[in-house]
């Protein structure tokens, strides 16, 4: 089993969100998804949405593909579920993605009813679950969905920064200068 450290956030109104023993697999599930994505020009972020132990739905970003700025791994999982299971009601799902949630994701996840949401790494750029904000946890919303953040953060985090590290470097070299030839 893999270590890992976790941060566990508690949401107004549900009971403390302990991680399941196959929560690991799944965020592993999503990794492999995130791993995918690079290789069609597209960030490493992927998620799995589960319900008793399935898989309903899985992916990683489309937004290059698609140029459609909505085309994150949440929403694309989000929809293809919807349409499997018939229903925009995903209650009883855990959300397993390797990034925070940005908040159009998270106002997603919480309107699609889902009740668990599993992320790798956190966003302090752009996280609505805990980061900047707390879409999840609001109080003013119909429903809450519980939170568990860090699981696999650091292969998550890695995946991102292995991206956008080899993307500038090709940007510096196709923005060189050439040399004069000797």
């Amino acid at each position: 089993m893999l270590a890992c450290t976790v941060t566990i956030k508690d949401s107004t109104t549900s009971p403390l969100l302990q991680p399941e023993p196959h929560d690991s697999y799944y965020m592993e599930l999503a990794l492999q998804q995130a791993a995918l994505a690079p290789h069609v020009g597209e960030v490493p972020i992927g998620a799995v949405l589960v319900r008793n132990h399935e898989v309903i739905a899985a992916g990683h970003n489309y937004r290059e593909i698609s140029q459609d700025p909505t085309a994150h791994a949440e929403m694309v999982v989000i929809r293809k579920a919807a349409e499997q299971l018939r229903t925009w009601r995903l209650t009883d799902t855990t959300l397993y993605v390797t990034l925070e949630p940005c908040p159009m994701c998270a106002g997603a996840i919480v309107q699609s009813r889902i009740a668990r949401l599993i992320f790798g790494a956190w966003d302090p750029k752009a996280g609505a679950c805990g980061s900047i904000f707390d879409i999840p946890a609001e109080r003013q919303l119909n429903h809450r969905v519980q939170v568990m953040g860090g699981l696999l953060e650091q292969e998550s985090r890695k995946l991102l920064q292995e991206f956008f590290r080899a993307k500038r470097g090709a940007l510096s070299e196709s923005t060189s200068p050439l040399k004069p030839a000797s």
